[in-house]
C-alpha cells in the first residue's frame, strides 16, 4: 500500500509548532485595508492557533 499523499493546500495553510498545535494565517487581510484601522490590520497580520475541535482534520490532511 503506497503513503498517503499530504493536501498541497493544506501544506500551503499551516505549520505545526514544536508543541504539535496548528498555526494557521488570518483571513481578512488581503484587500480593503484602507477602511480598516491600523491596529486591526497589524492584529490580522499575525499568525493565530487553529481550534482545538479542527485540529485532527487538519492533522489528517498535513499527515
Amino acid at each position: 500500500m503506497p503513503k498517503m499523499k499530504s493536501n498541497s493546500g493544506a501544506k500551503k495553510r499551516f505549520k505545526v509548532t514544536g508543541s504539535g498545535k496548528i498555526k494557521r494565517g488570518q483571513a481578512f487581510h488581503r484587500h480593503l485595508l484602507g477602511r480598516k484601522a491600523k491596529s486591526r490590520k497589524k492584529d490580522l497580520s499575525k499568525a493565530a492557533m487553529v481550534h482545538v475541535a479542527d485540529e485532527a482534520r487538519i492533522k489528517l490532511l498535513l499527515a
